[in-house]
């Protein structure tokens, strides 16, 4: 199965599971509308990759009422989701089904999001999407990424996988997503380290870099450009 056939298939209960498999999904979104940095009354420019079923763009527009959006993602199921969710603000939206790693130009963007997707990626493949993704920023552009984090070692790795099942169980999901959301795992999941993801953004050309929130696994990476 692919990565698309496998989102496909989650499509339909993606959202009700990222508030049960993310215990601190509230904190994360939080803290990522906290960190765009412009006037809550402006028409900013914002590229979701790996956009899903448009949650993390739909907390943007929340904040954002007269933001643009090109949503971006693999999973034509997923994005027509977002269709449906964004249905009302229709001309503020474009979307695109695409593997994010072959992104042509698309202009330039005030503010680039993702949320769960680039862990996907193999380490070169994240450094040169950082790359990518900091040419299509705007002078002060923000890239903000919620995203998996590879503990340094493995008792830490094994204590992180323990707390999670422990929640997500507590949680009342049910186990069947549980156990496929553990397959995904197995088979697409290539987390990199803090210390890694922080030293690509800044080889990128970044200059204001930071992971400015950590759960366990589960990290808010904050990015802004500044031309020489």
């Amino acid at each position: 199965m692919t990565i698309e056939q496998a989102f496909n298939e989650s499509a339909e209960y993606y959202d009700s599971w990222v508030k049960k498999a993310i215990p601190c999904w509230k904190d994360v979104f939080a803290i990522s509308q906290e960190l765009i940095p412009y006037d809550l009354s402006a028409p900013i420019d914002v590229l979701d990759l790996g956009a899903g079923t448009g949650l993390f763009s739909n907390f943007v527009l929340a904040q954002y009422p007269r933001a643009k959006f090109i949503l971006y993602d693999v999973s034509e199921q997923m994005l027509a989701i977002a269709r449906s969710r964004f249905h009302q603000a229709d001309k503020q939206f474009q979307f695109i089904v695409g593997d994010y790693r072959d992104i042509q130009d698309l202009g330039s963007f005030d503010l680039i999001i993702s949320s769960l997707s680039i862990h996907h990626l193999e380490d070169h493949e994240k450094k040169t999407l950082f790359e990518r993704i900091y040419t299509l920023l705007r002078d002060q552009g923000v890239f903000i990424n919620v995203d998996q984090i590879e503990a340094p070692m493995l008792t830490l790795r094994e204590l992180y996988w323990t707390n999670w099942l422990q929640k997500v169980r507590q949680s009342g999901a049910l186990e069947e997503q549980i156990q496929a959301s553990i397959r995904r795992r197995t088979q697409y999941d290539k987390d990199a380290p803090l210390s890694a993801q922080l030293q690509w953004l800044q080889k990128a050309g970044f200059t204001d870099v930071d992971c400015v929130y950590k759960n366990y696994f589960i990290g808010v990476f904050y990015a802004r450009k500044h031309f020489p």
